[in-house]
């Protein structure tokens, strides 16, 4: 039986890495992407799919989710989205309703990068969007739900960002004190979130598992030594 992969969120700094993860292995035979943008790659096993978030029907990708490994990296800042409600639209309403329609299709397990922090009665908007999308996936009752919160994301981004890009800096310097229960908040790179994603998709373990930051480089770990 053919093993599929669909990602969405596949243009952004977890997803290019994870696309190209997902392309390499030898466990996926078919990788979807929906996406409003090409992701401008070429490769035997990868089937583009431009998608209006905004109004799309569930209908329309059921094919693609039924059975599949499903990968949700999407995200934005307040930046790009200027207003809450946008804000909210990427980061909670669309990843909810893939994972509805990952329930509804039959996918084999939904696999979703949130943030360190999240909590649907945190004092700071990020994370009570973050801690609402956990929880709203937790209820759909998923045959299997994997939650990742990485704490500040490394990599190169297309749109620059200064601020981000100071604090990355400030952050890799004092990663080398943080060790002990301090782990979890050390920087970690996208690419580490991504294979991170790949290895705990690889268990397949029905229910839901969460894992920190620091769980994640564990796991990312394990999959580089594979």
């Amino acid at each position: 039986m053919e093993k599929k992969a669909v990602v969405a969120g596949a243009t952004g700094l977890v997803g290019k890495e994870l696309l190209q993860l997902l392309l390499h292995s030898p466990a996926y035979d078919r990788v979807v992407i929906l996406a409003r943008r090409t992701a401008n790659v070429q490769h035997a096993k990868l089937v583009e799919k431009t998608i209006d978030f905004e109004s799309f029907a569930d209908t329309e990708f059921a094919d693609d989710f039924q059975g599949a490994d499903v990968f949700c990296t999407l995200g934005t800042t307040m930046k790009k989205a200027k207003t809450k409600e946008a804000f909210r639209r990427v980061d909670r309403d669309y990843p909810y309703r893939f994972g509805r329609l990952a329930k509804q299709a039959g996918a084999g397990q939904f696999l979703i990068v949130t943030a360190m922090g999240a909590k649907r009665d945190s004092a700071f908007f990020y994370h009570q969007v973050k801690g609402q999308v956990e929880e709203d996936l937790i209820a759909l009752h998923l045959p299997a739900l994997y939650l990742f919160r990485p704490s500040l994301l490394l990599g190169k981004r297309e749109e620059f960002r200064l601020a981000e890009r100071c604090g990355g800096a400030a952050a890799q310097a004092a990663s080398f004190a943080m060790f002990g229960p301090l782990r979890k908040y050390k920087p970690i790179h996208a690419r580490t979130v991504a294979q991170g994603m790949l290895a705990a998709a690889m268990t397949n373990r029905p229910g839901t598992h969460l894992y920190q930051s620091d769980q994640i480089a564990a796991l990312a770990k394990r999959f580089a030594e594979r």
